[in-house]
C-alpha cells in the first residue's frame, strides 16, 4: 500500500507550518519526546526486570504491573503524539529513511506485543504461569523496545 500520499499532506499541514516556522516550539516538543522515551523505557525495564526477579522482589508482580501499565500507556500516547508533531517537519525524508520504517515496525510490535501477549497472559498474575513463560515474555519485551530505541536512533545517522 503507498502512503507517500499521507506524508504528503502531513509535510504540507498546519501542524508542519508550525513545527518548521517555530524552532523554539519544536525543541520543546522534542524534549517531551524524549522524556516521555525515558518514561515509557524505564517502566519497560522496571516491568520486564520484575519479571525476572531481578528488580523489587519484595513487591508483588501484580502490583508492578499494575502502576507501570498505567505510567507505560502515558508514555506511549505521548510518544506518538509528540513524534507525529515531530515528524511533521520532515515527512517527506521520513517516508524515504529506511530506519524510520524499521522503528515504526518495531514500535507497532511493541504495541501489539504489550495488548496482545504480555498484559492479557499477566493480567491474573505470574503464580499460575510457567516460570521460563514469564521469563521469556519479559526478555521479548526487552528486545522489542531495545530494538525500538535503537532504530529510533538511527534514524538521525541514515
Amino acid at each position: 500500500m503507498e502512503l507517500l500520499f499521507i506524508f504528503e499532506w502531513l509535510d504540507t499541514s498546519t501542524l508542519a507550518g508550525i513545527s518548521k516556522a517555530y524552532g523554539g516550539v519544536f525543541a520543546m516538543v522534542q524534549t517531551v519526546h524524549l522524556v516521555s522515551i525515558a518514561l515509557l523505557g524505564g517502566m519497560v525495564l522496571v516491568s520486564d526486570l520484575r519479571l525476572l526477579n531481578l528488580l523489587l522482589t519484595s513487591v508483588p508482580v501484580p502490583q508492578v504491573m499494575d502502576t507501570t501499565r498505567k505510567w507505560i500507556t502515558i508514555a506511549l500516547i505521548t510518544v506518538t503524539l509528540s513524534g507525529v508533531y515531530q515528524a511533521s517537519a520532515v515527512a517527506i525524508k521520513l517516508y524515504h529513511n529506511s530506519s524510520f520504517w524499521a522503528k515504526m515496525a518495531g514500535f507497532a510490535m511493541g504495541l501489539l506485543f504489550l495488548y496482545v501477549v504480555k498484559w492479557p497472559l499477566l493480567r491474573h498474575g505470574v503464580d499460575s504461569l510457567n516460570p521460563w513463560t514469564v521469563r521469556l515474555v519479559a526478555v521479548a519485551s526487552l528486545t522489542i523496545w531495545f530494538s525500538v530505541a535503537a532504530t529510533g536512533r538511527w534514524i538521525g545517522f541514515s
